[in-house]
C-alpha cells in the first residue's frame, strides 16, 4: 500500500501517447461544452435534484451513486485514488476532498485533462498539489503496478477498446486490498461479462449495486437534446450537435430493459484471487430462473 503520509501522489513514468485521431470526439466535446452553459443545464434539468452541479459530469453520476461510491471505497485517509477516465476531474476530485485522499486521474482527451487540472483549486483549495491529472488510456494508464488503494472508473470503461485489457491493466494498477469500483451496464439479452473479467484481472467481486435510476436519467437526457437541437447547434456548433444527436438517436432504442449497476472489484490482500460470492442488490423486475439481462455500451 502506498505511504498515507505523502503529500502528493507517488511519481509515475510517462504514459503511452494515445495512438492519434482517439480522443479528437472527446476533445471536441469537453471544448465545445466550455464554452457554453447549455449542456450542463441540460444534464441537471434530466437528473433534477440527484445532479451534483460541482460535479458537472458528462455521465450518470448523481448524488447517490457519489454516496455509494464513498460507503464501497472504504477509504482511509491520505491513502492513493486513482480517477480511471476522469473527464474534466469532477468526480475525483468531489472523492478527494470527501475522503481526504490523493488523487491521480487519468483521461484519453487532453482537453479534459488540462480542465480537470484547472478544476484542483476549487475542490481542493492550497492542498490542489495533492492532485495530478494525465493523458492515458484505459489499457495503457502508465502507471507503476500496485501504486493505488483505490480506483473509481465511471461510464469509462465503454471507451475501451478492449474492455477486459482495461480491466486487467486497472487491477494491475490497484494494490493488494485495494477496491476497483466502477460503473457497468448491460442491454437485455446480453451475458455479464464482469466476473470472468474480474476473474482474469485476479479481482474477486465483492458487490453488486443496482441503479434502476440510470437508464431513466439516460432518456431523459437524450430526448432533451432533441427538443433543444437547435440551441445545441447553435451553442456548440454544427459537427458537435450532430454527434450528440447521433448518439441520442443509436442510444434511446437500447434503454428499455437496459441494466445498470455499479460494480466492486478487490483484490485479494494476499494469495491469488478465487471464487467469492458478491453481495448483490436485488434486480428489479427480474426472478429466479429469468435468462441473461442485458450488451454493454457507455454513452456520452
Amino acid at each position: 500500500m502506498t505511504n498515507p503520509t505523502s503529500s502528493s501522489p507517488p511519481p509515475a513514468p510517462p504514459a503511452p501517447v494515445p495512438a492519434p485521431g482517439r480522443s479528437a470526439q472527446y476533445d471536441a466535446f469537453h471544448a465545445a461544452r466550455a464554452r457554453t452553459g447549455l449542456v450542463s443545464r441540460l444534464y441537471a434539468e434530466a437528473m433534477g435534484e440527484a445532479y451534483p452541479a460541482e460535479v458537472a459530469a458528462s455521465s450518470s453520476c448523481d448524488w447517490p451513486l457519489l454516496g455509494l461510491m464513498t460507503a464501497r471505497l472504504r477509504m482511509q485517509p491520505g491513502r492513493l485514488l486513482v480517477d480511471a477516465g476522469c473527464g474534466t476531474g469532477g468526480i475525483g476530485l468531489w472523492l478527494a476532498r470527501a475522503l481526504a485522499v490523493r488523487l491521480t486521474g487519468f483521461d484519453l482527451s487532453p482537453v479534459a485533462v488540462a480542465q480537470a487540472t484547472e478544476r484542483r483549486p476549487h475542490f481542493l483549495g492550497s492542498g490542489a498539489s495533492r492532485a495530478m491529472f494525465r493523458v492515458a488510456e484505459l489499457e495503457k494508464t502508465g502507471l507503476p503496478g500496485g501504486c493505488a488503494d483505490a480506483i473509481v472508473c465511471v461510464d469509462a470503461l465503454g471507451r475501451a477498446a478492449d474492455k477486459g485489457a482495461a480491466v486487467c491493466e486497472l487491477g494491475r494498477v490497484l494494490a493488494p486490498g485495494g477496491r476497483l469500483v466502477m460503473t457497468r451496464s448491460l442491454r437485455r439479452g446480453a451475458e455479464p461479462s464482469w466476473e470472468a473479467q474480474a476473474r482474469t484481472a485476479g479481482l474477486v467481486v465483492e458487490h453488486v449495486d443496482e441503479r434502476p435510476a440510470e437508464p431513466g436519467g439516460w432518456e431523459r437526457l437524450y430526448r432533451l437534446w432533441a427538443v433543444h437541437a437547435d440551441e445545441l447547434r447553435r451553442e456548440l456548433g454544427e459537427v458537435q450537435a450532430q454527434s450528440m444527436l447521433r448518439e441520442a438517436h443509436e442510444m434511446l432504442p437500447t434503454l428499455p430493459g437496459r441494466r445498470a449497476v455499479l460494480l466492486t472489484l478487490r483484490r485479494p490482500a494476499a494469495g491469488p484471487a478465487g471464487a467469492a460470492t458478491a453481495d448483490r442488490m436485488p434486480e428489479p423486475g427480474r426472478r429466479p430462473g429469468d435468462g441473461p439481462a442485458s450488451g454493454e455500451r457507455t454513452p456520452q
